[in-house]
């Protein structure tokens, strides 16, 4: 019998299907029928997402030039989120997400650290709910959609150049590119120890998810088949293990095909030329005047922008270290938003596996991986094909971060004749910058920059040294989006 009339009539239906739901090839993705059922809620689930590096990759998903995803990357990292969500959670929320910690993963001869493991889960972050205090007293407690994502380092040896951390996480460590003291076995395995059902995510490259896979399948004795070779960032794989103790092996396709262009958001952002947010500010500090000194290795003709991380809090105490949902839309917007207003030659932030002291903002809260600024301007760098580096020899928290930060890009001449956008922690710009500026009055008298309004996300401080090194100050830019215009669920891809 002749089957084929069948099976075309059968794959038009199916087509007809996905465009009257909307589910196409160039939106959400394209679930093959082989896929296994969604994971078991009963069960004990290690997920594994492959991001990609330069050495295991869909071909054009990583620039070879500065380690970072290309926007054919990026929206596969969208588009994988969904997938990941429904198919591979089953529309269930997420128990812990953990991600490569960037520093130990460094590529190319600039040493450009591994962003991609926590690119490709930041989407999926945001496609689940967490609660949390919004209260200063630890109360009110408030959902909204973002998830946190581990990504701070382990007890013991650091990768060279990382500071020790102030504030030790065992509860937000992440995962090591070289598992180093076989600190990734040991997150998994007590995971399986304590045999709490849920959905534990993990987001690293090939290298490090298939040593992970070898080696608990070996020490826990479940002696699965695993994948022989990597078959491309569109797979993941599963860890189910009931309350029993036996395991399977689930593998899932996404079978995305994503487009090589800039995510397109589901609805444009509107972006405004007038800044409002701040009130407007200008300081100048020219050697010989009132008393100005040009401080000793200060940095020439330098300009450097320094940008707040999108939005995180949906109450005045509420912090997971990640940005939520509407910050999303923010975040892919800027590219647009800054088009025309800055010219960066390189992109920089905090490390994101120091860790954010949440316990000291809100009693009861937890500690948190201070992700938010990182990926905010993750996206510009990757439209505009910008190095991206981390400050990771101290965190945000030391005491003197202030004058940490001041050292780091105003000195010793690093910097001179560059262009450099930055991502921080607003309540840390001002006081950056009064450390700049009290560096020029050794005798005191220095003028100081006034306080970053909380609800204010949109306002660019730029800092500009001209070629003696004297410097101004002015926040008379800014992005040009109203946060209250920003939806507070996902963009959905």
């Amino acid at each position: 019998m002749n089957r084929t009339p069948v099976v075309l009539s059968l794959s038009i239906l199916i087509h007809a299907l996905m465009l009257l739901t909307g589910c196409s090839n160039s939106s959400s993705f394209n679930a093959p029928v082989s896929n296994p059922a969604p994971l078991s809620t009963n069960n004990v689930n290690l997920v594994f997402v492959v991001s990609p590096d330069l050495a295991y990759q869909a071909t054009g998903d990583v620039n070879p030039s500065t380690a970072n995803l290309t926007n054919q990357g990026l929206q596969r990292s969208l588009l994988m989120a969904p997938f990941l969500q429904q198919q591979v959670l089953g529309s269930k929320n997420v128990t812990s997400i953990y991600a490569l910690e960037p520093t130990t993963h460094l590529q190319t001869a600039n040493d450009y650290p591994d962003m991609a493991a926590l690119e490709s889960v930041q989407q999926f972050a945001l496609l689940n709910q967490i609660t949390l205090p919004s209260a200063a007293d630890g109360s009110a407690p408030l959902s909204a959609a973002s998830y946190p994502i581990n990504v701070s380092y382990a007890p013991g040896p650091l990768p060279s150049g990382v500071g020790a951390p102030l504030f030790p996480c065992p509860g937000c460590q992440g995962l090591d590119f070289n598992d180093e003291g076989g600190d990734n076995e040991a997150l998994a395995s007590s995971i399986i120890k304590a045999n709490v059902p849920g959905f534990y995510v993990f987001s690293a490259p090939w290298e490090t998810t298939s040593a992970l896979l070898t080696n608990i399948n070996r020490f826990e004795g479940y002696n699965l088949a695993l994948p022989a070779n990597y078959k491309g960032p569109n797979y993941i794989y599963a860890f189910s293990i009931t309350p029993s103790g036996s395991a399977s092996l689930l593998t899932y396709n996404s079978n995305v095909s994503p487009p090589s262009s800039y995510p397109a958001l589901p609805s444009p952002v509107s972006v405004s030329r007038t800044c409002t947010a701040q009130t407007p500010f200008s300081i100048t500090v020219t050697s010989g005047v009132n008393g100005a000194v040009i401080p000793a290795g200060i940095n020439t003709n330098e300009t450097l922008y320094m940008i707040r991380h999108v939005e995180a809090h949906p109450g005045s105490s509420w912090d997971d270290g990640n940005y939520v949902a509407a910050g999303q839309w923010r975040a892919l917007s800027l590219p647009n938003a800054l088009l025309g207003k800055i010219s960066p030659s390189e992109v920089w932030s905090i490390d994101p596996a120091q860790v954010f002291p949440g316990a000291l903002i809100t009693p009861g809260n937890s500690d948190w991986s201070y992700i938010r600024a990182t990926l905010t301007v993750e996206p510009y760098a990757i439209e505009n094909n910008l190095p991206y580096h981390l400050v990771s020899n101290f965190g945000l928290a030391a005491p003197n971060s202030p004058q940490l930060t001041s050292a780091f890009f105003f000195n010793g001449g690093t910097f001179s004749n560059q262009k450099i956008l930055l991502s921080w922690e607003h309540l840390h710009i001002p006081t950056t910058v009064n450390a700049l500026l009290a560096s020029y009055f050794p005798n005191g008298g220095a003028p100081t920059a006034p306080d970053w309004p909380d609800s204010d996300y949109d306002t660019i401080w730029i800092v500009t040294f001209d070629a003696a090194g004297n410097v101004t100050v002015d926040n008379s830019t800014c992005e040009g989006i109203n946060s209250a215009t920003l939806p507070v669920g996902a963009p959905q891809f």
